[in-house]
């Protein structure tokens, strides 16, 4: 009996140390549009809207939103469709969780005072995880402002990312991950450039997942 009042009291515990965190649109250019699950409806976007769990968003052409998550700030590029998976504080940290189907977006983890963020987006392709930094990603290339972020692919290779270095996923059957030096030594940058294929596009059960192809400028 002692040991079962015990559990509750724990479970008890545990629940209060789980809370959830808020997710606004701050700024909004252009066609910004919101669903609230995916099978509610379409609707614009509002400045200071509430962005919950399971939230779709959809940017359209020369559009953008900036959104404070928790306590980080992302910025939504033109021509993205993004999903907001989780959002939660737990135990000292700041838990955040992001499916970025297409487009591209730039993130600014920032923990909050006396805690720690864990800021992770998945795409059909990679995902990049980091505790406190800056980076841009559009699915399958990243480059990392400042701080550090973990890209892994679908086959589990991992590779960290630095301030001012790059990785992205190769255009091969394994989508292999390009080591920053090898990026840096081959005198080749992936470029974030505006994909004929990443438009921000409604749902359509017989459309697969966009599988974003690279650009490379020579420098």
């Amino acid at each position: 009996m002692k040991i079962k009042l015990l559990l509750i009291i724990l479970l008890i515990i545990s629940c209060f140390n789980v809370s959830a965190q808020e997710a606004r649109f701050v700024e909004l250019t252009g066609n910004v549009e919101i669903k609230l699950s995916q099978n509610d409806e379409w609707q614009p976007a509002s400045a200071g809207g509430l962005i919950g769990k399971e939230s779709v968003i959809s940017t359209g052409i020369r559009s953008s939103a900036v959104i404070s998550v928790g306590a980080s700030t992302l910025t939504v590029t033109a021509l993205t469709m993004l999903t907001l998976e989780e959002l939660i504080q737990q135990d000292g940290t700041e838990e955040a969780i992001l499916f970025l189907r297409t487009g591209r977006i730039r993130a600014d983890v920032t923990p909050p005072t006396g805690q720690r963020a864990e800021f992770t987006v998945r795409s059909p392709t990679t995902t990049a995880s980091v505790r406190g930094t800056s980076f841009s990603f559009n699915g399958r290339r990243l480059y990392v402002h400042s701080g550090r972020v973990s890209l892994v692919n679908n086959s589990g290779q991992k590779v960290y990312v630095n301030t001012n270095q790059r990785s992205y996923a190769d255009a091969g059957r394994h989508q292999r991950l390009v080591l920053p030096f090898e990026a840096e030594s081959a005198g080749i940058r992936p470029t974030f450039s505006d994909l004929e294929n990443t438009g921000s596009q409604r749902d359509n059960p017989h459309r697969q997942l966009p599988i974003i192809s690279i650009s490379l400028d020579w420098i």
